[in-house]
């Protein structure tokens, strides 16, 4: 039941306490920190990312009930645990009923604390997977993409298989809808922290200060609008993830952030000046051509040789022909479930009229034209009239 790699505070006034503490939730396999005062405990969660806090009910003149919301409010998806004497439950009860998710009497044995991190820790990984599922709800047919009979297809897969092993930063190229997001997430579930999160960041349409708000996140009051506080999307990739798509996109005036960022794994929030720490793997896309925004002056050169540790390249549907016919059987498929339609094929003629056509809009464009022909087909196989190829209907 037990899994390495959780990210837990031990917070407590008594040094024995947390010396045992850390030491068997350390052999358990878990990365540990402690506090021996409300105040440090609030400083490290503000500064960290931790997934599950082990709690003492009283600090000194200082209260788990008056300390709670404060960590909750600087950390809402940790989980945390009461650890209190017998004659406290009642208090840890009202604890568990302000937001902690259980309790735990001392003394406790080592086993019971080493089966109370490994349930919690699995709950919020069950928690962050429900996340990512409901995120990724629509996707069904993404694997069909990445099942190529294309040689430069087959050799940009092969590519980002080797490098998901690692930690470098991945540049995605391509054109517009040629599945770099797809790619970008395959390389995630390849990877060593594929049971982490997989977060992506959108820049296009963003001013400075919303896309660095979206990126690292604001305090309360920050800004004109900034009515609570939010953590930022590095912060919920810690561990996982991390997709920058459209980075040529991101604000010139954020770039040294994000620069900075990429070489220290170090940033702030916009407002708050404490300097936050993330253990995050970035993949970043673009349709652009980043080298040429150099020469103008719209793009960081650094910050392009900083990206572009390992470029990737995705070809354009019309350059793969062979894998057409397959994926548009999938995304037909995936749609026919979807829309409760028993639709299950094409006619020769709409075969030949996908292989033929140019493709400008990719792979999106393909998705969705078979998805409008799925909803108005009126028979078992979809019919080239159908298609609405170059606007035809």
């Amino acid at each position: 039941m037990e899994r390495s790699d959780g990210r837990v505070l031990v917070v407590d006034d008594e040094p024995a306490l947390l010396k045992t503490f850390r030491y068997c939730l350390e052999d358990a396999g878990h990365q540990v920190a402690v506090a021996q005062s409300a105040e440090l405990a609030e400083t490290l969660v503000q500064q960290r990312v931790f997934d599950l806090c082990f709690l003492d009910l009283r600090l000194g003149d200082v209260s788990a009930l008056d300390l709670l919301p404060r960590l909750q409010a600087a950390a809402p998806w940790m989980r945390v645990v009461i650890v209190t004497a017998f004659s406290s439950i009642d208090t840890a009860v009202q604890a568990m009923r302000a937001g902690a998710v259980d309790y735990l009497v001392k003394p406790c044995s080592a086993e019971q604390l080493r089966m109370a991190a490994a349930r919690h820790l699995e709950s919020r990984r069950l928690q962050q997977r429900i996340e990512e599922l409901e995120r990724s709800s629509g996707r069904a047919s993404d694997s069909a993409q990445l099942e190529s009979r294309s040689p430069s297809m087959m050799q940009v897969l092969e590519m980002a298989r080797q490098v998901a092993e690692t930690d470098a930063t991945v540049l995605i190229l391509g054109e517009s809808g040629t599945g770099k997001g797809v790619l970008a997430r395959a390389i995630h579930c390849w990877s060593p922290r594929a049971e982490r999160a997989f977060v992506t960041v959108n820049s296009p349409g963003l001013s400075s200060e919303l896309f660095e708000s979206e990126l690292f996140g604001h305090r309360k009051g920050a800004f004109t609008g900034a009515t609570q506080s939010a953590e930022g999307r590095v912060s919920v990739a810690e561990g996982g993830s991390l997709f920058l798509d459209e980075v040529g996109d991101v604000p010139l005036a954020l770039q040294p952030k994000l620069l900075r960022f990429l070489q220290d794994k170090e940033y702030e929030r916009i407002g708050d000046p404490v300097t936050r720490q993330a253990d995050v793997r970035l993949i970043a896309a673009t349709n652009r051509d980043l080298a040429t925004m150099v020469r103008d002056g719209e793009f960081r050169e650094d910050l392009l040789y900083r990206l572009d540790v390992i470029r990737l390249t995705l070809p354009p549907l019309r350059e793969r022909p062979e894998d057409i016919e397959a994926m548009a059987e999938a995304f037909l498929a995936q749609f026919a479930v979807a829309y409760r339609r028993r639709v299950h094929g094409f006619t020769d003629e709409a075969r030949a009229a996908l292989l033929h056509y140019h493709w400008p809009g990719n792979v999106r464009e393909l998705r969705n034209l078979i998805e409008r022909a799925c909803i108005i087909a009126a028979g078992e196989r979809i019919e080239r009239t159908q298609l609405a190829l170059n606007g035809g209907e």
